[in-house]
């Protein structure tokens, strides 16, 4: 995902708290965040832009660079 794609943010708020809904609109992909009412726009917005560039990377094939845990 390209530091220039377009991502669509949606704040909802939930009493102290934020939900933040980032979403793709080329694929219509959409992950969504809990931040305190406190945190700043900025910061969440780049929580949830980290987490919706995870989501795309892992549904195109690629590698996250995270490690999963084993299932047993």
């Amino acid at each position: 995902m390209s530091p220039e794609r377009e991502v669509l943010y949606e704040f909802r708020p939930m009493g102290a708290q934020l939900r933040v809904a980032a979403i793709d609109p080329e694929t219509g992909t959409e992950v969504v965040i809990i931040a305190p009412a406190t945190s700043t726009r900025m910061e969440m917005q780049r929580v949830a832009r980290a987490k919706l560039m995870r989501r795309l990377t892992t549904l195109s094939g690629g590698e996250d660079g995270l490690e999963s845990p084993d299932l047993v």
